[in-house]
């Protein structure tokens, strides 16, 4: 997969099929509307423009999506193992909101933002910070053994069955959810962003990355719309670092 074509398509209409988002029958997981945000429903594809499955993905894969704008970059899991359910989280500020918990057929699948919530370390296409680290894979950031997020860049780790809770290092706050909805033809869409999120802070401290990937901060700034390229990480940076 070549990365520079990844960053092209981001964003872009590809061959879209499946079902209408209208059709959709799963409810979003932040009904209280709570530090909730919506933003357009996309489908997410693979390079050929494919629909991309909830049965296809691969347990324990980091997989990589631009969403909810062009230069934001999202993490998709199906972890294998159920979720917990109405976590309550709470941002620095103080301010709580719940988080439903897991979605498709066993309630395995999440997503997050790739963004982490300390100094913003996030996936380039030279490397990665910050990835999901495998059940019994062990970490410098914590004592838990995987089922984690990790933010090499400070060693903050968050619990992906938890809502992305912050359970080690310097971050004060967990990662934003990205509400992830799996139609009745199991193809998986993004619609909102749940929880705190740093996307502003974000493009005005990397406003050097934003012009070499996306061509400027205002390309970087545009909204996803209709479709969302979906890779897994090692196809989408040269390198990844993790401690």
């Amino acid at each position: 997969m070549d990365r520079r074509n990844f960053l092209k398509i981001t964003g872009i209409s590809g061959a879209m099929i499946g079902v209408s988002p209208s059709t959709i029958t799963a409810q979003l997981r932040a009904d209280d509307g709570t530090l909730f945000v919506a933003y357009e429903k996309v489908q997410l594809v693979d390079a050929d423009g494919n629909a991309l499955k909830a049965s296809g993905l691969k347990v324990e894969t980091n997989y990589l999506f631009n969403y909810p704008f062009v230069g934001t970059p999202s993490i998709l899991l199906d972890l294998g193992e159920e979720t917990a359910k109405d976590v309550k989280l709470t941002s620095e500020d103080g301010e709580e909101y719940i988080w439903k918990g897991g979605v498709g057929a066993k309630r395995t699948i999440v997503a997050y933002s790739a963004i982490c919530s300390h100094q913003l370390a996030h996936p380039t296409p030279e490397d990665s910070f910050v990835q999901y680290l495998a059940r019994g894979k062990t970490t410098m950031a914590c004592e838990q053994k995987g089922g984690i997020i990790v933010c090499s860049s400070h060693l903050s780790a968050f619990d992906t069955k938890q809502g992305c809770k912050h359970i080690a290092g310097p971050a004060e706050q967990a990662l934003a959810a990205i509400i992830i909805e799996v139609a009745e033809d199991d193809t998986l869409w993004a619609s909102a962003v749940l929880g705190p999120d740093k996307f502003h802070e974000y493009f005005k401290r990397y406003k050097p990355e934003m012009k070499k990937f996306y061509g400027g901060k205002r390309k970087a700034k545009k909204r996803v719309k209709d479709s969302a390229l979906t890779v897994t990480l090692n196809e989408y940076t040269k390198e990844i670092i993790q401690y």
